[in-house]
């Protein structure tokens, strides 16, 4: 917290995206640091995030993460229950700008990536946050708008 907001106060420009998995608990502190948070995927978070909102008196914009492979072990919403759950965002005033996903790791991503497009399109979002260092390059052909390459940055972890 100290470090980021240090570095906000220097540089009014900077925006800042949450990418991971945000816990109700820590929702009052991610908004005073994130202009963006990409990890959207519940009813209780959203509640949380548009009281926050009003309390702190600022509206990051908000991405949320879609279930894409239907996997048990991932967080995201159900894609057959998106569009209820964007009304419900909605009806909470929260800033939601595009769906994000992680697809399986053990599949070809190439197909999830063109449902997502699909999905945000008929949604009409202007953002996509999908792909990672390993699979950018078809996310981008996909129209992902913002892309995860940490490791072809920072080289890959121990």
């Amino acid at each position: 917290m100290d470090k980021w907001s240090n570095i906000k106060t220097k540089n009014d420009n900077i925006k800042l995206h949450l990418i991971g998995g945000l816990q109700t608990n820590k929702v009052k502190f991610a908004l005073k640091i994130f202009d963006y948070i990409h990890s959207l995927d519940s009813e209780k978070l959203a509640n949380k995030i548009a009281n926050e909102q009003k309390t702190q008196g600022k509206r990051p914009k908000i991405f949320i993460q879609v279930n894409i492979g239907n996997e048990d072990q991932k967080s995201g919403i159900n894609k057959e229950k998106l569009e209820d759950f964007y009304k419900f965002c909605k009806n909470l005033n929260l800033d939601i700008v595009g769906t994000m996903c992680i697809p399986p790791n053990d599949e070809k991503t190439e197909n999830y990536f063109s449902e997502m497009n699909q999905i945000n399109q008929k949604l009409n979002f202007k953002d996509l946050s999908m792909g990672m260092s390993s699979d950018y390059l078809v996310a981008t052909e996909n129209n992902a708008t913002f892309i995860r390459v940490g490791s072809k940055i920072f080289g890959t972890r121990d």
